[in-house]
């Protein structure tokens, strides 16, 4: 299947071209607060609560999570390489942000209780290094909780490059092309098969407590059609209980620990 080719790379190809904008580069972060992030949300409080905690949303955007998690009672933290998006996060009241990447994190060893990556990972530089910083920072016990874009979702929600034209959007069926296809079109985002998001995401110090999917919200469909939105949700998040329909959902999401330390 083709979800299931393994990562010739750690880059996603050959990168997204010069000038290309930040949607491409970086991905679209969570500009409104809507029923998708509030779902997302939900997912994340229940493999990790947050109060009381040292949570680090990496790759925070413009800070819409980060002010979620203060709000239910975390020490909650932000970074991001695009510093403009840092600038509008600190005008939307989001609090303990910094510029970094996922590859260096300004952070001793062993001091994040909860490390939050929402549609990150295809983006960094390296994927493995970020996964290696994730550990190291992780308290003993800590929780990583990682979604990512799944190959066998129907639709690339990165839009593609023609000709080094860039058009956003959702493209059908880009994702089940062959990988250097794939690539050629969307050199700017990967896309992980089950197992090798497993891979990936195995750094030294992490054990995958759960491997689950997650459909869409469908927000911009509710804004033409609530009747629409609500039947897509139904179906959809049925789905994410059956062992075959899941398979297809938007994006993996994986949930791993810090082991705890050898006395």
């Amino acid at each position: 299947m083709p979800g299931d080719t393994p990562l010739a790379a750690t880059p996603p190809a050959a990168g997204p071209p010069a000038g290309a904008p930040d949607a491409a580069r970086l991905g679209n972060p969570s500009f409104v607060w809507r029923a998708g992030q509030r779902r997302r949300l939900a997912i994340i409080e229940r493999f990790a609560p947050l109060a009381g905690r040292r949570v680090l949303d990496l790759g925070c955007g413009v800070g819409e999570y980060v002010r979620a998690f203060a709000a239910r009672g975390a020490y909650a933290l932000g970074c991001d390489i695009a510093a403009p998006r840092l600038v509008e996060a600190h005008r939307r009241g989001a609090p303990g942000l910094l510029c970094a990447a996922g590859e260096s994190l300004p952070f001793a060893a062993g001091t994040l209780d909860v490390v939050v990556l929402n549609e990150v990972l295809e983006h960094v530089h390296d994927d493995r290094a970020t996964m290696r910083e994730v550990a190291r920072v992780l308290t003993p016990g800590g929780t990583a909780i990682v979604f990512v874009p799944n190959r066998l979702y129907p639709f690339e929600t990165h839009g593609v490059y023609l000709r080094r034209r860039y058009i956003f959007g959702n493209v059908p069926l880009v994702n089940w092309l062959p990988r250097p296809l794939r690539n050629r079109l969307v050199p700017h985002a990967r896309a992980y098969g089950a197992r090798e998001i497993e891979r990936v995401t195995a750094a030294p110090g992490l054990r995958l407590i759960d491997h689950s999917y997650v459909y869409p919200g469908f927000d911009n469909v509710a804004a033409r059609s609530r009747w629409l939105a609500r039947l897509l949700r139904a179906a959809c998040y049925r789905a994410e209980d059956s062992r075959v329909g899941r398979r297809f959902g938007l994006s993996h999401l994986l949930v791993l620990q810090r082991e705890e330390a050898t006395p």
